[in-house]
């Protein structure tokens, strides 16, 4: 499977809005020199932030478990290797007949723009992206504490004649530091955004680059495709936690509804400071396969852009990605909408 990507984005009126609010959300730049200083600032109030609400390394006494506390952390620590994991129902023809599956798809990077004062010296370049479920079920995971930081999850899956059925897969939850300064319960690895180099046919060759970004939080932000089945008419997962004590948490994403990011948004970038040519800039949504879906490969969108990048035609042929990795899967895209661009399996 080849995945097609085209050098400019799509005009439809979903997108359109989204650069708009992007562009809106974005930081000016200062020439005074007084930017500089509020970032500084800004970055020092973070700073200790993190220090008093840093995850405890610490045990309660006589028991060997770790608890949240008020102690810094400078050490990013994965969780271990998850085991006992079940195999995936949402591919198997017989069961997922019986099931409302989730599948999860990215739109493609939008509100693009070159930020050089978040990180000073390096050049980073930030794009929006929109996490969908088009799926006839949601992609629902249910996380019980572990660690300071960390929640094993597992996924509900929605039988068609009632109840539900659970089961184990790679999925965590992660308490971490990101909009507003605060931390919150989002899901780890539950995207990634890539940057791959095109040859002079536009065919990647090697991915040069990755953002720093893992972890989001599943909700139901905007319902940006009403036309798929079993779609709320109202939101049903609200914004994610930022409950420090919280041993038990519910993140989801129903049918037809978005989980929007504006590029202005914490580790919203890619570094590609010193790169120059034609790149395809890629994000993948759930590329651990933390979440199980009717179709496990169709997670992809993507644009092109010329480095340094410079907003308009980028002047690049369009970019083929090598094939998506994961179980290939029937896949029934949603009915094309006037001015929507859909109906290409999320990379569009």
């Amino acid at each position: 499977m080849i995945v097609r990507v085209h050098a400019t984005h799509a005009t439809g009126d979903s997108e359109a809005e989204m650069n708009r609010a992007a562009r809106a959300e974005r930081p000016p730049r200062r020439a005074d020199g007084r930017g500089a200083a509020i970032v500084a600032v800004g970055a020092a109030v973070v700073l200790a932030a993190t220090l008093v609400l840093g995850d405890s390394v610490g045990a309660v006494a006589g028991t060997g478990r770790e608890r949240p506390g008020l102690v810094a952390t400078a050490r990013f620590v994965p969780p271990p290797p998850p085991t006992g994991l079940d195999p995936n129902p949402c591919l198997d023809r017989r069961k997922r007949r019986q099931l409302y599956c989730p599948d999860l798809v990215m739109k493609r990077p939008f509100g693009l723009y070159v930020d050089t004062w978040t990180k000073p010296g390096r050049v980073l370049l930030r794009a929006g992206n929109s996490i969908d479920n088009i799926g006839s079920g949601p992609a629902e995971l249910h996380g019980v504490r572990r660690k300071a930081s960390w929640m094993v999850a597992w996924q509900r899956i929605y039988r068609r004649g009632g109840g539900r059925i659970r089961v184990r897969t790679r999925a965590y939850l992660y308490f971490k530091r990101a909009h507003l300064g605060l931390r919150w319960w989002k899901v780890w690895r539950a995207a990634r955004f890539e940057l791959w180099r095109l040859d002079r046919r536009g065919r990647a060759t090697a991915r040069v680059r990755v953002g720093p970004k893992v972890s989001y939080c599943f909700r139901d932000l905007r319902r940006t495709r009403p036309w798929v089945r079993r779609s709320p008419p109202a939101p049903v997962y609200p914004a994610c936690s930022t409950d420090s004590s919280a041993q038990r948490v519910t993140l989801g994403a129903s049918p037809g509804w978005s989980d929007i990011y504006p590029p202005t948004y914490h580790e919203q970038w890619i570094d590609v400071t010193g790169l120059r040519g034609c790149f395809a800039y890629v994000h993948i949504a759930d590329p651990a396969n933390s979440v199980y879906e009717s179709n496990e490969r169709n997670n992809r969108a993507a644009v092109v852009v010329r480095l340094p990048y410079r907003p308009g035609p980028q002047g690049c042929p369009g970019g083929k990605l090598p094939a998506p990795e994961g179980p290939a899967a029937p896949e029934v895209p949603p009915p094309a909408q006037p001015g929507d661009g859909s109906g290409s399996g999320g990379a569009y």
